[in-house]
């Protein structure tokens, strides 16, 4: 970008007369590279599939099943359920597809299939693999560009680079040589880059980068580095199983050697007590916690979807409860994605809802000096040209007259290096000349009095200081037809409209209760600075101790710098999407648990990093793909709803792991002193399994339709590091534990209900129907979290359903 063009062409081997030769094209792709985006090696299904054995819990299992059979082959029935429930599970944990591998196709499919290119003096279409740096291409509007390219030449051309840097509007594009260094994508406006595409006017330019050198191809590169990362619930369970696993192998081996004491060390009986240290890895070992968390996921997953959120990924609705920063782009899911006049000057600023005639007159022009059209087709609204156009086009619906009155009768269409735009139409006998362009321009062409010129360059300045994208309007009249030379010149100004994308009305609100829950609402943009720090400050994102940098600022921090100090900063602009991922990396340094929304290109890379990614309905392909969860009304409040339904999940799984671990430890204890008091193992594997499968999965409907409570957003989020189990959870299940096996001594040992069975066979038939029932009771227990034990229960319309149906 900062090299000139002769520098260029005489570089890369290239002629703007004649194109690249053949030799040059091979010289140039040994040198360059080939145009295509690559990505990362995959990994095999079996590959994957083995790794979900990897588990300390599992492996625990499957050493158990395996020694079981060989120990006593008759009985195999038990080693085979839990094998079975072994593979069921490695099912589940492959379901998921690997997000960033279908980012990178869609990202290939982006671009054009083929391009215009000078080729030995020849235009030719090639298709866009085989082009290489150093080759001439045309483009034209309604083109996808094919590579990273500088500007030879070009006319009227703009270039919709939305889906790359974040920008609503289309970028003019000129051929001017920069000299400034460090600028951000939006600012290069001498450059095309791959799979951008032309709205308006066409160009000449010389590619300078291929496949994974383009823009584009640095967004694959991260999308193709990053891993998947695990996320904070799926971290605190692996250490709960972690610990459960190490203390289900010590109590194992502890009650194998206190059962060989009881057989006075009879090698006879070893199969005898492996057997009962297999049943209680089973007992201990939560067989069926992965199940039940995605059951009480999925029951969230459902509720999300009917407020127009689709949830890919089924951890991702608890992570966005846990999240205390929220990273959200601008263009689109803060603000409306259409530009919109808001104020107009003739006399003084005023609001585009208070207008006198002559004002309504001047809207009017506007609305005739434009190429830009609105229809109606099979009551369809079909909206055509540049958003600028289309915002003048719908103050005057609104506000102007009946623009089908005139005709058209001369266009000077408009041109970057006039910044001019003029229409001419007849009226009456007479021709009228409508001129738009930049207010410094019809200011400096008009015949205006000297202070109203200045009146109208101080308006201009208060309105830009605001964020608005200003225009001006001039008129001239002519008794005939005039010629293309007389037009723009000593004209009259007569005054200037002001319009920007303004917010969503909703999203203000929506803020204010992400504050009130202790997160913060960060603005990360590729629009220019004033304008977004204007709509940061209207939403309350922007406060008085805030600070707003611009990508160059940033890139002149230090990682380290960035980290002490990212929680100083509540705006982000002209930013690169490499930026976007250094935003989100120094938040997760600091410990914060990230979420990001986004629906560009630009965005996936920082979509697919965070620790939950929000991209919208109306955003492209590759961001859904790259996100967690997508929004299909761009609704930012929908996030902040989402955050309330995290928390309730959270705390239902919770609550869920409070149940199971009292049930594990009872049957712990009641295995660790039972040789001691002459108490058999009361349950069968099969009983556990059924216990732990079958009871536990049915209870976690029951958890997890628990209602999501409005007071969960007055509470702070969770930090990275809090513990699931902590504890007063860790006190209160080995209460419930300690309980129910006395209540298995008392059935066992004190002879008054001791003589009610027959045998003991009958006993351990009492203690199961025991063990169950007092376990749902203790289901209220567990939901019960500050609150008293039937509260709000009638939410929760499935709860006694189940409760009666277990019993």
């Amino acid at each position: 970008m900062q090299k000139k063009l002769k520098d260029l062409e005489k570089e890369l081997g290239s002629s703007f007369k004649s194109g690249l030769s053949e030799n040059q094209v091979l010289i140039n792709r040994a040198r360059f590279g080939k145009n295509v985006l690559e990505g990362k090696k995959k990994t095999p299904l079996i590959v994957k599939f083995l790794l979900e054995f990897k588990d300390p819990l599992i492996i625990i299992l499957i050493v158990a099943a395996i020694i079981s059979v060989i120990v006593d082959p008759h009985e195999w029935i038990e080693s085979v359920i839990i094998m079975v429930v072994v593979l069921i599970n490695a099912i589940l944990g492959i379901y998921q597809e690997n997000k960033a591998e279908k980012s990178l196709e869609l990202l290939k499919k982006m671009s054009s299939s083929s391009c215009k290119v000078l080729r030995d003096n020849v235009v030719v279409t090639i298709p866009i693999e085989d082009l290489v740096v150093g080759d001439i291409i045309f483009v034209e509007a309604g083109d996808s560009i094919p590579a990273d390219a500088r500007i030879i030449e070009c006319s009227n051309l703009k270039v919709e680079e939305a889906a790359l840097t974040g920008e609503s509007v289309p970028v003019s594009k000129n051929n001017e040589y920069i000299t400034e260094e460090n600028i951000s994508l939006g600012d290069m406006k001498n450059c095309l880059f791959s799979s951008t595409y032309v709205s308006n006017g066409k160009a000449k330019a010389i590619v300078t980068s291929v496949g994974m050198s383009t823009e584009i191809g640095h967004i694959a590169s991260m999308l193709n580095d990053q891993k998947e990362e695990a996320t904070p619930l799926q971290i605190k369970l692996n250490k709960v199983g972690n610990i459960i696993g190490v203390l289900s192998l010590s109590i194992c081996v502890i009650v194998f050697i206190l059962k060989m004491i009881t057989f006075a060390w009879d090698w006879s009986k070893f199969n005898e007590a492996f057997i009962t240290a297999v049943a209680l890895a089973v007992a201990a070992i939560p067989e069926g916690l992965a199940t039940v968390v995605t059951i009480v996921l999925a029951i969230g997953v459902t509720k999300m979807s009917k407020r127009n959120a689709i949830v890919k990924k089924l951890t991702a609705v608890e992570t966005l409860g846990s999240c205390n920063v929220i990273c959200s782009d601008k263009t689109g899911t803060l603000t409306q994605n259409k530009m919109t006049v808001t104020k107009l000057y003739i006399n003084e600023i005023k609001d585009i809802d208070k207008l006198n005639n002559e004002e309504k007159q001047m809207i009017l022009y506007f609305a005739i000096c434009c190429d830009a059209s609105i229809k109606i087709i099979k009551n369809e609204v079909i909206r055509i040209g540049d958003p600028t156009e289309l915002a003048l086009l719908d103050v005057n619906l609104k506000y102007g007259y009946d623009l089908k009155k005139y005709t058209k009768v001369l266009d000077l269409p408009f041109d970057s290096e006039r910044k001019l735009m003029t229409t001419v139409i007849k009226m009456k006998n007479k021709y009228l000349a409508i001129t738009k362009g930049a207010p410094d321009r019809i200011i400096d062409i008009s015949n205006n009095e000297k202070e109203d010129k200045e009146k109208a360059l101080v308006a201009n300045t208060q309105m830009a200081n605001n964020a608005l994208r200003v225009l001006a309007l001039g008129i001239k009249e002519f008794d005939e037809l005039p010629l293309e030379k007389d037009l723009e010149k000593d004209i009259t100004f007569v005054g200037l409209v002001g319009m920007i994308d303004p917010s969503r009305p909703e999203v203000k609100d929506a803020i204010n209760m992400a504050s009130r829950a202790g997160i913060k609402t960060v603005m990360i943009t590729g629009d220019h600075i004033v304008t977004a720090c204007a709509i940061a400050k209207e939403l309350g994102i922007l406060n008085e101790n805030d600070r707003a940098i611009t990508s160059q600022e940033l890139d002149g921090f230090s990682d380290e710098y960035l980290k002490e100090h990212i929680h100083e900063f509540s705006v982000f602009a002209r930013v690169a999407p490499k930026d976007k991922v250094r935003i989100v990396d120094a938040w997760k340094e600091r410990n914060a648990i990230c979420a990001m929304t986004g629906d560009g290109v630009n965005d996936s890379p920082s979509l697919n990093h965070a620790d939950v990614g929000i991209a919208m309905g109306s955003g492209t392909s590759v961001a859904k793909e790259a996100s967690d969860i997508i929004l299909l009304n761009d609704a930012f409040p929908s996030i902040v709803t989402g955050v309330k339904w995290g928390r309730s999940l959270y705390k239902n799984i919770k609550n869920f792991l409070f149940f199971q671990l009292s049930i594990n430890v009872s049957a712990c204890l009641v295995a660790l002193f039972g040789p001691v008091i002459g108490i058999e193992m009361p349950f069968t594997v099969t009983q556990f399994l059924w216990i732990n499968l079958v009871m536990d999965s049915l209870s976690s409907i029951m958890l997890g339709n628990e209602p999501a409570l409005e007071r969960y957003m007055d509470e702070k989020p969770r930090n990275r590091d809090d513990k699931i189990v902590n504890k007063a959870m860790f006190i209160q299940f080995t209460i419930m534990g300690l309980y129910l096996t006395i209540m298995s001594i008392v059935i066992c040992k004190v002879p008054a209900i001791s003589s009610l069975f027959g045998d003991a066979a009958q006993a351990k038939t009492g203690i199961f129907p025991l063990f169950i029932i007092t376990a749902m009771f203790n289901v209220f227990n567990c939901r019960a979290e500050n609150l008293a034990l039937f509260h709000k229960i009638g939410e929760n319309k499935i709860f006694f359903k189940v409760w009666v149906g277990i019993i």
